[in-house]
């Protein structure tokens, strides 16, 4: 399945308008927890570490409405953008597209395409990209004929993407939404987490 945008690559032909093969509506971007399960939340500085960008990239970012997060977005001075794991899923491709020349238009398809799939559906998926079109491909067969075809350039595996992501955060701070209290991946016990839930 092709997942293409209105722009032009630099240097090539027009693009298609909006290919999106299944035509699915793009669903909220928030994630809703199971039944007695917190909702975790990550700050911006987090979610820059574990998807490997700047906090510029990720303002700009949610300014543009790109990856805006959807656990909270920033209301004003003062308050905290918190990102979802899937967000900084996202945030973590959107970098890797941009490395190899994707344009911004064909990401920003993309990432509606990525935001309306389902979450288990991700850790499946493949994206393709010759530089001037993004493809989905959910089987080793699709990704095959995708090359054969003298069509797809590098792959980003999003159930790799999405492992790096857990592992990062395994080692960073994360928040509970519902009670603001601050986690500390493997280790629960960190003393400075402790200071932060007393002191808050």
């Amino acid at each position: 399945m092709a997942i293409t945008g209105d722009g032009t690559a630099e240097g090539a032909l027009p693009l298609p308008s909006n290919v999106v093969a299944d035509r699915t509506p793009v669903q909220p971007t928030a994630m809703a927890a199971e039944p007695g399960t917190a909702v975790i939340g990550y700050r911006g500085p987090t979610a820059c570490a574990a998807a490997g960008i700047t906090y510029r990239q990720l303002d700009y970012w949610a300014r543009t409405g790109l990856v805006e997060p959807s656990v909270r977005p920033a209301y004003g001075s003062g308050t905290q953008r918190l990102y979802s794991f899937r967000d900084v899923v996202v945030l973590k491709i959107v970098k890797r597209l941009l490395d190899t020349g994707v344009s911004l238009q064909n990401i920003r398809t993309a990432v509606q395409h990525l935001r309306s799939r389902e979450l288990a559906d991700l850790t499946r998926m493949t994206l393709m990209s010759d530089g001037a079109t993004v493809y989905e491909c959910t089987s080793p067969d699709q990704v095959v004929d995708l090359l054969q075809g003298g069509q797809g350039v590098f792959g980003i595996a999003i159930g790799v993407v999405w492992r790096d992501v857990e592992s990062a955060l395994s080692q960073l701070h994360g928040e509970r939404v519902d009670t603001g209290e601050t986690l500390v991946g493997q280790n629960p016990h960190d003393e400075l987490a402790r200071r932060r839930n007393r002191a808050g």
